[in-house]
């Protein structure tokens, strides 16, 4: 049967970022000019290409500029090894300084949390790369104050457009459905739980529960073993929002509500919904039913307790789904080939049920500055086509069974394995997909809104109190 990978993460890859689209900007702002890949210092210019003869012009793209020209992102080499996602862009790369040897493509790459504060550093010193990864949150603010090109002409003379996906557009766009980004690497869900099939069937289930009374019911099994219900790490403060409440808070609000949020259509993070979804979270993290490290904890550290057996199940991204699988295919296959998925569980008082979270959080930007210089532009234009387009498309398709901006039709899924088709089921096919919050609205305000809701799951404040405060921070800011 024909498919479109629709964003699609299936195998033992995916970027983090959306994680992460995922995550927030919590962190100790680097060294503005330093460079790092996977968190090791790097020289500034990572595995250059050849100066060659700087006068000419390169005769294989056409291009004629023949300077420099400077790309930030965060897909280490680490990071690339079993993540589709992060080994496509860094392909595409490779393929690109092969085809302009003319041209001096310096790579500043950094760790998914360091970028986000660097780049951070670098748009409040109007010192942006000429190209960069633009997270969706910081598109509307970086527009209005000049920072980030206009791209829409750019998005629809491409050569490529009429393949672009249009939906995943939207967190790139200003009020006026101005384009500041192409949306880049490949998209997937932030909210999966991935449990163990058989530590649940010996608990008495056939399949993760499908009701929030059924955990806590089954929490008292999992106790008794000394094995946490649920995995889950909020030590960075933005999982709690990207990996839980962006898919439990729809389920109590629906999604209009965070459209109208978005829209400024009369929403608010006071209305008694969203207040429900937050004191269905405060009361689900006292419950028990996850570690008790829980806000102290990284993702990275607490899917680590799903793979030693320390927890029967565990929610995160897409990118732990990845280490996950990987870790599990070379270490123990028999706890991989018991791998499953599912949604969170139903909840009373709750409006919807059976949703994850999906999208494309980053898009690939390029700093105002850069028209200043048209032959430069022109370069810096070509390379985001390179990355966003089929060619990139067609790798991670044909190597991951993923996708990204660009639609690819006929992709064989037979040639993966069960776990792997399972997860595209999960992803695509049976469940309803909602928005990401931190993808839109902006940093103002999720900053506010991350800090005080990990407060609140420590028992340091109240549900009214963090929908007020992040209220007032919504107004102010956006």
């Amino acid at each position: 049967m024909k498919k479109k990978i629709v964003s699609a993460l299936l195998c033992v890859s995916m970027v983090a970022t959306m994680v992460a689209g995922c995550g927030g900007t919590d962190g100790t702002a680097a060294d503005a000019n330093a460079s790092t890949d996977g968190g090791a210092a790097a020289p500034a210019t990572e595995a250059a290409a050849d100066e060659g003869d700087a006068g000419a012009a390169d005769a294989g793209s056409g291009l004629t500029y023949t300077g420099d020209l400077n790309i930030m992102h965060y897909s280490t080499s680490e990071e690339s090894e079993g993540n589709g996602g992060s080994d496509g862009f860094r392909t595409m790369i490779a393929e690109w300084k092969e085809a302009n040897p003319n041209i001096n493509l310096v790579e500043n790459v950094l760790a998914n949390d360091e970028y986000k504060t660097q780049i951070a550093t670098l748009a409040a010193a109007d010192d942006l790369p000429d190209v960069f990864l633009l997270q969706g949150m910081n598109t509307k603010a970086w527009a209005e104050q000049g920072l980030v090109l206009d791209l829409t002409d750019i998005v629809n003379e491409s050569p490529y457009a009429a393949d672009y996906k249009e939906e995943f557009f939207t967190p790139f766009k200003d009020a006026d459905g101005k384009i500041y980004g192409l949306p880049a690497l490949t998209g997937g869900t932030c909210t999966v739980v991935i449990y163990d099939k058989q530590m649940w069937k010996d608990a008495g289930y056939d399949q993760f529960p499908t009701t929030w009374d059924e955990v806590l019911a089954a929490k008292d099994y999992f106790s008794g073993q000394g094995i946490d219900t649920i995995a889950f790490g909020n030590g960075g403060k933005w999982q709690a929002n990207s990996d839980f409440m962006s898919t439990v808070g729809t389920m109590f609000t629906g999604k209009d509500w965070f459209q109208s949020i978005i829209d400024k259509g009369g929403a608010a993070f006071t209305d008694q919904e969203f207040v429900d979804a937050l004191t269905f979270a405060q009361e689900a993290f006292n419950s028990g039913v996850f570690n008790a490290d829980f806000n102290a904890v990284t993702n990275e550290d607490a899917r680590e307790y799903y793979i030693a057996g320390d927890a029967a199940a565990f929610i995160g991204g897409n990118w732990d789904v990845s280490y996950i699988m990987a870790t599990l295919l070379e270490g123990d296959e028999e706890k991989y080939n018991n791998i499953g998925f599912a949604t969170f569980p139903s909840v009373d008082g709750a409006k919807e049920s059976n949703m994850q979270n999906i999208g494309m959080g980053y898009g690939m930007a390029i700093n105002a500055k850069v028209a200043e210089d048209p032959e430069k532009l022109a370069a810096a234009i070509d390379l985001i086509y390179k990355l966003t387009g089929p060619d990139f498309a067609n790798f991670v398709a044909e190597k991951y069974a993923l996708g990204g901006l660009t639609a690819v039709d006929d992709v064989d899924l037979s040639g993966f394995d069960q776990v792997t088709q399972d997860f595209y089921n999960f992803s695509y096919v049976d469940t309803t997909a909602v928005e990401i919050y931190d993808s839109y609205v902006s940093s103002a305000v999720w900053d506010v809104f991350n800090t005080e809701l990990q407060d609140m799951l420590n028992g340091d404040t109240d549900p009214a109190t963090v929908a007020a405060d992040t209220q007032a921070a919504y107004e102010e800011n956006y």
